[in-house]
């Protein structure tokens, strides 16, 4: 049975909160790590894919060289940038701190 909230004098439904994503904020999501993707060089995109589909999803999957590289090329793709870039879109869901 769905759960559901009242607020004021409608029902809304858990799956109906799910609808209402904003959905220009995954479409930004998706545009900053695939612009971060595509300045990769090709080569070292397919190195990328070949050690996480090697890893799946654990690195102690990897030896120690194959670690470092991978370290190498995710530091290339400058996550912290990115994370810096879309904070404005969770800050901008919960509001502004008051002081």
């Amino acid at each position: 049975m769905a759960r559901s909230k009242q607020r004021g004098s409608r029902v809304i439904a858990q799956g109906a909160r799910l609808r209402a994503l904003p959905w220009a904020g995954v479409a930004r999501v998706g545009m900053v790590i695939g612009k971060r993707w595509s300045s990769l060089p090709q080569k070292e995109r397919e190195r990328l894919t070949k050690l996480v589909r090697a890893s799946r999803g654990r690195p102690g999957n990897l030896s120690v060289g194959e670690r470092k590289e991978l370290r190498k090329l995710v530091g290339k793709l400058d996550l912290k940038g990115a994370g810096r870039e879309l904070l404005p879109l969770a800050r901008g869901r919960r509001g502004r701190k008051r002081r």
